[in-house]
């Protein structure tokens, strides 16, 4: 069995070979052939953290994540997780892993396969609205969605702003309405838990990937922002359990993205999109069955 630290998952990853890695989970997610069930999120007090076990079983492997979300940290990542492998055909386990980056890298993978299947073709300008790990991964994924032309940063702290934007030739935007107006894409990755997006900010046919998760009383979007267009889940069930943006602003899941990649569903023509993600299991497994195959 395999021990694995963070740099040596990190040296066997590419979003290359990512991004169809996460594309097939989803697709096998919504076609029924994987068990996942959802995740229990434990509270833990007085620290103000959580902490969840997500398991998942699919025809590419099995295995668990154990998750912290701890908000308040200073000085060491927010996230923190391992991921245990086993191989599916006889329980034997295979790897042991740090998930922390896993968890960075398949959730920045997940918008862009999103974004390669609801954006628009000639989708030109990215904005980015946050300035911490998520804003820097899919910084680095979404060019492999799309060609952009522009990218925007936004942050609350100008300096962060300018200092991720300096790293990826971007344009760091002081006020957020500047940022998001004529974006054909936008990323919400912050730590928000009232909307930092308003709807009346984005175009008609923009997309919107929508993580920054804050469970179910906190929200990026606003009321507009969510009514107005077309959701896509990563799951339809865990949505509706812990997404804020859903549940505060009353609207509707229409397809989870796996149905939309296999077919079965379609966003509507010429209609504003947002991917509402939380995160799955099945994407972790996916990923740390894709590390152990580099190994070897």
């Amino acid at each position: 069995m395999q021990v694995l630290d963070e740099d040596r998952v990190r040296a066997l990853l590419r979003y290359e070979d990512l991004i169809p890695a996460i594309e097939r989970a989803l697709v096998d997610y919504s076609a029924g052939r994987v068990q996942a069930p959802p995740r229990q999120m434990l509270e833990v007090q007085p620290a103000g953290g959580f902490f969840a076990p997500m398991t998942a079983i699919a025809p590419f492997g099995m295995g668990v994540k154990l998750v912290s979300f701890f908000p308040h940290n200073t000085g060491v990542p927010t996230h923190h997780a391992l991921i245990a492998l086993f191989r599916a055909e006889t329980g034997e386990p295979l790897a042991v892993m740090d998930g922390r980056l896993i968890t960075e890298m398949r959730t920045a993978a997940a918008s862009a396969v999103a974004t390669k299947a609801l954006a628009r073709r000639d989708a030109r300008v990215l904005a980015v609205m946050g300035t911490g790990v998520q804003a820097h991964a899919h910084l680095d994924a979404m060019p492999h969605a799309r060609d952009f032309q522009e990218v925007r940063v936004w942050g609350r702290d100008p300096a962060k702003a300018r200092h991720l934007a300096a790293q990826f030739g971007a344009v760091a935007v002081e006020d957020a309405e500047e940022a998001v107006r004529g974006a054909d894409v936008v990323v919400t990755a912050t730590s928000a838990t009232e909307p930092v997006l308003k709807g009346a900010w984005l175009g008609p046919a923009s997309h919107v990937n929508a993580v920054g998760w804050r469970g179910p009383k906190g929200r990026e979007l606003d009321d507009e922002a969510m009514l107005g267009a077309f959701v896509v889940a990563d799951s339809r069930a865990n949505v509706m359990n812990e997404s804020g943006d859903v549940l505060i602003a009353g609207a509707t899941v229409g397809a989870e993205i796996g149905e939309i990649l296999a077919g079965t569903k379609a966003a509507p023509a010429g209609r504003r999109t947002v991917f509402e993600s939380v995160g799955l299991s099945v994407e972790d497994v996916a990923v740390a069955a894709l590390v152990v195959s580099k190994l070897g």
